[in-house]
């Protein structure tokens, strides 16, 4: 039997995208969820709520909102169903929601599914591992289009997470520079520093900077059409189903974990 696939806010950019790769990919689509008076794909069988599309579904793929996440991850842990989770900026409270569930059903949760940007991710955290903190700043620049609500982005931050563990240490424990603006002073040693620029329908870049006294080494990532972040959730459901309960990321669906 074909993988049945759900996806919560189907009506959305992401959700058009991800029903056209369920079907590229082979697999069922299972149906969506929709909010009132959205228009969702031709076709799509629509399920009153989340509840009722995970018990409808082998695997669901969640790109909403933050505030839907702990909602969709207690829904996952209930039915029993492999939740795949791209959506950033979750509260400290969603993020425990998503912990917990991943007690009871395989949850891949990625701040980014496209494979460059895990890629990116990796070397990151060898470079930083490699570049001591007090001869070279770590500085991220990310952009977005005008629409995106959180800042930085999921994968600004995941970025920031990669150099922190490449040097030994947390982001938090690290330190934080950003949104600076008048006399600052002088940049402090050891924390990373974020930049975040919006604006138009750039879909998503992010360079990540390690300036010394004597050199500068930029990653670049840049994503040219959102399609690379539905290609790669979809890839990730297909990994998920018959899964040990657990948090994975794309760095485990891609074999690099």
């Amino acid at each position: 039997m074909s993988l049945r696939i759900g996806i919560t806010g189907i009506a959305g950019r992401m959700g058009r995208l991800l029903t056209e790769e369920v079907a590229a990919a082979g697999a069922v689509l299972a149906g969506g969820t929709a909010r009132s008076g959205s228009t969702p794909p031709g076709g799509v069988p629509i399920l009153r709520d989340a509840v009722a599309l995970f018990a409808a579904s082998d695997v669901v793929i969640d790109f909403t909102h933050a505030s839907a996440a702990a909602d969709h991850a207690a829904a996952a842990a209930d039915a029993g169903t492999p939740l795949v989770l791209g959506t950033s900026g979750l509260s400290p409270e969603a993020e425990a929601a998503v912990a917990r569930a991943a007690g009871r059903v395989p949850v891949v949760y990625a701040a980014n599914f496209a494979p460059g940007v895990n890629l990116v991710l990796a070397l990151a955290e060898r470079m930083a591992a490699a570049l001591p903190a007090d001869a070279y700043d770590a500085e991220i620049l990310e952009m977005h289009h005008r629409q995106k609500v959180d800042a930085p982005s999921g994968t600004a931050v995941a970025l920031g997470r990669a150099v922190a563990r490449g040097r030994g240490t947390t982001l938090e424990a690290a330190g934080v520079e950003s949104g600076r603006d008048g006399h600052t002073g002088p940049r402090g040693t050891g924390p990373i520093g974020f930049a975040a620029l919006r604006g138009g329908q750039v879909v998503g870049e992010h360079t990540l900077l390690f300036a010394a006294g004597a050199e500068q080494i930029a990653l670049t990532h840049r994503s040219f059409d959102r399609r690379v972040y539905a290609t790669g959730a979809v890839r990730a459901a297909l990994w998920a189903h018959g899964r040990a309960p657990g948090l994975y990321d794309m760095k485990h669906v891609l074999g690099m974990a």
